[in-house]
């Protein structure tokens, strides 16, 4: 038997649904956006629409932005010879938190995985390639330290040394199996600062 009605148990489901909300806190949250005055209720459904229909991926890095080109890839003050390579675009959020990383970003969204049928074609390897035929020094290996992480390092390196791009990998501050949204700013920058050639 539901304990609520029809509304609210959609609510519910559809809040649990998200990724990390379990069926607790799709309930404390059902019950607070039920309880909020309208207008917040109309500006939060306003901003998830209006992000739903404006987020795109930047065109030079991949990551989400609503303009053609995000932040990052449009400052001058930002070192365009050096690209970092991450998994996703938390992963890029956790380096951009740091405030020390003065390059910019490609996002791969995901890394190889044989296990799970994830080639190269179905991430945004091509497109970093590509990128590669501009005036770069430096490419940064930033993917996480997992069996698909190492992989797509490994592959990414085999393809970009015959270039003469030097090619870096993040040291070994980050532990192994570890996801880089989760890793602090400091364990980030050792990282980084320790970066070894590939």
């Amino acid at each position: 038997m539901d304990m609520y009605s029809g509304h609210i148990n959609r609510l519910i489901e559809e809040l649990a649904a998200l990724p990390g909300v379990g069926a607790k806190s799709a309930q404390r949250m059902a019950f607070h956006i039920i309880n909020m005055p309208q207008q917040r209720v109309e500006r939060l459904t306003d901003a998830i629409t209006s992000a739903k229909a404006n987020v795109r991926y930047c065109k030079e890095c991949y990551t989400l932005t609503d303009e053609e080109i995000c932040p990052v890839c449009a400052s001058v003050k930002r070192d365009h010879r050096t690209i970092m390579v991450v998994e996703n675009v938390r992963d890029l959020a956790a380096y951009e938190k740091t405030g020390k990383y003065e390059g910019v970003y490609h996002v791969l969204h995901g890394a190889i995985s044989p296990m799970l049928g994830i080639g190269p074609n179905d991430i945004k390897l091509k497109e970093l390639i590509a990128r590669l035929e501009g005036d770069v020094g430096e490419v940064i290996i930033a993917t996480n330290s997992s069996l698909e992480g190492e992989t797509t390092a490994m592959y990414i390196r085999k393809l970009i040394k015959p270039a003469g791009i030097r090619v870096t990998r993040i040291a070994s501050g980050v532990p192994v199996g570890g996801d880089l949204e989760y890793i602090d700013e400091v364990t980030l920058l050792r990282a980084l600062e320790g970066r070894t050639e590939l």
